[in-house]
C-alpha cells in the first residue's frame, strides 16, 4: 500500500502537470509493453509496437522490468521536461552520486548488464547510450500516436479541474480512480510494496499517464520532489486505425469546417465539453452535435473520449492552433 501524508500545508501545494511527461511515458510504456495484462486497453498497441522495438526495447528492458523497482534517475523531477530532447537532455545531467545510488538500488534485486555498471561508474558513454535508446523507443513506439496521447491527457487534466471546480482539494483527490483512497489527511493507492511518504509542506505533483497500468506509481526516494502518476482512462480503440492514418484530415475535412456551429464546437472543445453540455450551447439536438464533432475528430482537431459515461471532446493540438490563429486574424475565407 502506498501511503501520501499532507498537511493543510500541502493541500494548498497541490497541482496537476500540464502535459505528457515524455520520461515517463517511456517508462511507464516500456513496462506495459512486457506485460500482459490490460489486453483490452493496450493489446492492439503492443501487437504494433514489439517488433518495432527490439533493439531499444532489448536494451531499456534492462532497468524497467514489467514489474519492481526501476531507477528514480529515469524520471527526474527538476529541469527542462517540455520536449523529449530537452528532458533527454535533463536526463544526462544526472549527478553520479544519483547514478550510483539508484543502480546500487537495483542491483539489490537483479543483476545489473555490463553497460550498466559502467554508467553507476559515471561512464558518460553509457548514459548516452542509454538517452539515445529512450528517443528511439520513442520516435518507434509513442511518437505515431503522440497526438491522441496528448488530448487523453488533456481530457483527463479537465476532468480533474471540473473536480475541483465542483469538490475543492478533495473532490480532486478524490477522483483519481478505483485503485487510490482518498482518506483525509491520507492518500491511499494499491501498491506492490508498502510506501509512505510525508509531503511535509512540499505539496504534490499529479503526472496523468497515458501507459501508467493498471495503479499509480511513485519515486522509490521519499527525499525527491513528490510526485504520484496515476493511469488514465482511455477509448477502447485509441491504437486504430494504424499511425499515421489522419483519417481525412485533408483539406476536404478542413473545408467542412467553414460555418458558426463547428466553430462554436471547436470553441467549447478548446476547454473540454460533453455531447450534452453541447446541446445545450448551441441548442441543438444531440446527433446533430455527434455529426459536427465527427467532422472535426474526421479532421484532427477534436478528440472524444469516455469520462464517467459520458462522450467528452477536448480540442487536439492543432485544433488549438487553429483557434488561435483565428483569434490572431490569420484564418482568411
Amino acid at each position: 500500500m502506498l501511503r501520501v501524508h499532507f498537511t493543510a500545508e500541502d493541500l494548498a501545494r497541490v497541482r496537476v502537470a500540464a502535459r505528457p511527461d515524455f520520461l515517463w511515458e517511456i517508462t511507464n510504456s516500456m513496462q506495459t509493453l512486457q506485460r500482459r495484462d490490460g489486453a483490452r486497453v493496450f493489446g492492439e498497441w503492443r501487437r504494433w509496437a514489439r517488433p518495432r522495438v527490439a533493439d531499444s526495447g532489448r536494451l531499456l528492458s534492462h532497468l524497467l522490468p514489467p514489474s519492481g523497482y526501476s531507477p528514480d534517475f529515469l524520471t527526474p523531477t527538476r529541469g527542462d521536461r517540455g520536449t523529449l530532447q530537452s528532458a533527454v537532455d535533463t536526463l544526462l545531467r544526472t549527478p553520479r552520486p544519483r547514478l550510483r545510488a539508484d543502480l546500487a538500488r537495483m542491483a539489490a534485486y537483479r543483476e545489473l548488464p555490463r553497460w550498466a555498471v559502467s554508467m553507476a561508474g559515471g561512464d558518460s558513454a553509457a548514459l548516452r547510450r542509454l538517452a539515445q535508446a529512450m528517443q528511439a523507443y520513442h520516435h518507434t513506439a509513442i511518437a505515431p500516436y503522440w497526438r491522441r496521447i496528448h488530448a487523453h491527457i488533456d481530457a483527463d487534466r479537465i476532468q480533474r479541474l471540473h473536480d475541483l471546480l465542483d469538490g475543492g482539494t478533495d473532490g480532486l483527490l478524490a477522483g483519481l480512480g478505483p485503485t487510490v483512497s482518498w482518506r483525509p489527511p491520507v492518500l491511499e493507492a494499491a501498491y506492490p510494496v508498502e510506501h509512505e511518504i510525508q509531503l511535509d509542506g512540499r505539496g504534490l505533483t499529479l503526472v496523468p499517464s497515458f501507459f501508467c497500468w493498471p495503479r499509480p506509481f511513485t519515486l522509490a526516494d521519499p527525499g525527491l520532489p513528490p510526485v504520484l502518476v496515476y493511469p488514465i482512462e482511455h477509448t477502447p480503440d485509441w491504437a486504430l486505425p494504424r499511425p499515421g492514418d489522419r483519417s481525412g484530415a485533408g483539406d476536404g475535412a478542413l473545408g467542412a469546417l467553414l460555418g458558426h456551429t463547428r466553430a462554436a464546437v471547436l470553441r467549447a472543445a478548446a476547454t473540454g465539453c460533453s455531447t450534452v453540455e453541447l446541446a445545450r450551447l448551441l441548442d441543438v439536438t444531440h446527433p446533430a452535435v455527434s455529426r459536427h464533432v465527427s467532422v472535426l475528430r474526421d479532421a484532427g482537431l477534436v478528440m472524444t473520449v469516455r469520462r464517467g459515461g459520458r462522450s467528452f471532446h477536448v480540442a487536439t493540438q492543432e485544433g488549438q492552433l487553429l483557434l488561435r490563429s483565428a483569434e490572431r486574424g490569420e484564418l482568411r475565407p
